[in-house]
């Protein structure tokens, strides 16, 4: 894990991040903890695109799932809760 305590930031500024971020994503550490990460604007992109992805597999599995009949309808939120909760038995 590539680590950068929020001290080092004080101290040195955001060069402190530019160079371990040469080395993948940082975590920044307050208080002993990790508290946030830095990517660069060109790996965000890319997750950004990778969820985007996997959000329109899932409306296309679902999708297929109606076409198919594998889906079941419910006259009420309470009973499509009901269904889960006895599913989940």
């Amino acid at each position: 894990m590539n680590i950068v305590p929020a001290q080092e930031i004080k101290r040195r500024g955001i060069a402190a991040v530019d160079e371990a971020l040469a080395q993948g994503p940082v975590h920044i550490v307050k208080n002993n903890r990790a508290q946030y990460v830095v990517l660069t604007e060109a790996r965000y992109q890319e997750l950004l695109e990778m969820q985007e992805e996997a959000v329109l597999a899932r409306v296309k599995a679902s999708l297929e799932d109606a076409k198919a009949g594998r889906s079941t309808r419910h006259s009420s939120v309470d009973a499509l809760l009901e269904h889960l909760d006895k599913a989940a038995e």
